[in-house]
């Protein structure tokens, strides 16, 4: 490192020093342009570097920028494809959604139609029953009125056979007796 801290030293204690005097002749054009040799070496060494770009350089740029462009144009296209196919689904599901509805409509509609139906059997039947209960009534009814009616016959048969006994004061045998009052009742019987 020494070796290189000398050599810097010598270097610009060889360097002189620019005046700030402008040379004879040369004028202020002078200060900016550079030396000739400079010029040439500067446009070869450009050159050289240009043709080593321009062979080399460009098209590994442009294949890496053509690669570039093919990657999003393909990931524009994934993303549209993408797109169309959300837009699909959503419409899909919007369907799906739209069936649903009208099936569970559909679904309650038959639920109440079959409610109204069991409701309208459970009338009926309940109507029948009540018709049957009300015709059992009435023949329960008949029944005991024939029932009540028979022992009516019977009492009053008996009564009118005491009765007739007392006043006539004879006997009559129990069928002849009983035939007697069933008529005489049967003869009320027709004039009610």
């Amino acid at each position: 490192m020494y070796a290189l801290l000398t050599r810097g030293y010598y270097l610009l204690q060889e360097v002189e020093p620019i005046s700030e005097e402008p040379v004879e002749g040369s004028g202020s054009a002078g200060l900016l342009l550079p030396a000739t040799e400079e010029i040439i070496a500067g446009v070869v060494a450009f050159s050289i570097v240009f043709f080593f770009l321009w062979k080399w350089g460009i098209p590994v740029l442009n294949k890496t920028l053509s690669a570039r462009q093919g990657a999003i144009n393909a990931d524009l296209e994934a993303a549209e494809a993408a797109k169309q196919e959300a837009e699909s689904l959503l419409a899909d599901y919007k369907l799906q959604v739209a069936n649903a509805k009208a099936e569970a409509s559909s679904i309650a509609e038959e639920a109440r139609q079959s409610a109204d139906e069991v409701k309208s059997g459970i009338i009926e039947r309940a109507e029948a029953e009540a018709e049957q209960i009300k015709q059992r009534a009435e023949d329960e009814l008949a029944a005991e009125r024939e029932r009540v009616a028979g022992e009516l016959r019977r009492q009053v048969a008996d009564l009118s056979l005491d009765v007739a006994e007392r006043v006539v004061g004879l006997s009559l045998d129990d069928d002849s007796q009983r035939e007697l009052v069933d008529r005489y009742i049967d003869e009320l019987g027709g004039v009610s």
